[in-house]
């Protein structure tokens, strides 16, 4: 079993169960959306300001019977109040510890989370709108090397790495305006 540290100015050290005892723990499946769109002045990424004040890329449980993309598409759509977003790659799944703080039914619960995330391109005008009653407080769009430098997440590097690439590959490809 992979155990990854969690943000270090949250947390303290790598959140795992302790040694000798059995933890409380869930595991999580959840799965969502690095999202960009073309627009004239060149790509940009959106990302969410999520509850704990960080810009992240959305994400949300899935629930029973439904298959991972539609729950990426769904969360997506929620979180960042946009209608129109075709998936064009998987980009695979990470995973991660943490001790819940968010959710009163579960907090102090320690939690094996996997994120199962998807590229999705949105129309070029796309602005979205967040949904608040999930305390999303935002959304920005921004330029692939800005979403490098401002996701509050490390374990996404992988997966945010591979969707540049692919955005990168498609623009040499096909460097014309998307407007779905």
């Amino acid at each position: 079993m992979i155990f990854k540290t969690a943000p270090k100015n949250k947390y303290k050290g790598p959140v795992r169960p302790p040694q000798g005892k059995r933890a409380k723990s869930v595991t999580e499946i959840s799965a969502g959306g690095i999202v960009f769109k073309r627009t004239p002045r060149g790509v940009r990424l959106g990302l969410i300001r999520d509850p704990y004040d960080k810009w992240a890329f959305p994400k949300g449980h899935k629930e029973e019977g439904e298959k991972l993309r539609g729950t990426a598409l769904r969360e997506t759509r929620e979180e960042m109040g946009l209608g129109r977003l075709k998936i064009v790659k998987s980009l695979g799944k990470i995973d991660f510890w943490f001790k819940d703080s968010y959710r009163p039914e579960s907090k102090g619960t320690l939690i094996h989370k996997y994120v199962h995330y998807y590229l999705m391109e949105a129309p070029s005008k796309a602005k979205g709108q967040p949904q608040k009653k999930e305390r999303i407080s935002g959304i920005i769009w921004v330029t692939p090397e800005r979403a490098k430098k401002i996701s509050g997440y490390k374990d996404v590097k992988g997966v945010l790495g591979q969707a540049l690439k692919w955005i990168k590959n498609s623009e040499k490809q096909s460097p014309k305006i998307n407007n779905l």
